[in-house]
């Protein structure tokens, strides 16, 4: 690992998985990071870890679980703060930036490096489908690059 990039980081995101493929959502704070990982917990998902994630590289991944004293709870603005059943640690397979708007119909696809490992993101969709796009993504783990729109 190189001085540049440290060997883990802890960052004021939320993250959720299904079938262990996490998602991390980050964002400003008040942005929606926890709401939209409420939406997708209603979908499947599981929580992993709100409001701080720690995120560190093993084996060529980029895994995710919560700080110890946070481990399965989530805010619900307006609601309160809920207990979820939470997964210990979760790869980390796609970036939701919650601060950039989405405004290609068919965007190219983004990556960032993350611990030396390259990530996809997606930006914000202000669609209701846009929990349930990140779903079909994390259980189908690719887009396909060649699709056209009919």
């Amino acid at each position: 690992m190189s001085a540049e990039q440290p060997a883990r980081l802890t960052l004021h995101a939320s993250c959720v998985a299904l079938a262990g493929r996490g998602v991390l959502i980050r964002g400003a704070s008040g942005c929606g990071k926890s709401a939209l990982a409420l939406q997708l917990m209603g979908y499947g998902a599981d929580l992993v870890a709100d409001d701080r994630v720690q995120l560190w590289q093993e084996k060529g991944l980029v895994l995710a679980r919560a700080p110890v004293a946070l481990r399965g709870m989530i805010e619900a603005r307006g609601f309160g703060i809920l207990r979820a059943e939470a997964l210990p640690q979760a790869e980390i397979c796609a970036i939701v930036d919650l601060d950039h708007l989405e405004e290609a119909r068919l965007p190219v696809q983004r990556f960032e490096r993350v611990l030396g490992q390259d990530i996809v993101v997606f930006h914000r969709l202000e669609g209701a489908y846009f929990a349930a796009a990140l779903l079909q993504y994390l259980k189908s783990g690719v887009l396909d690059p060649d699709a056209k729109p009919e």
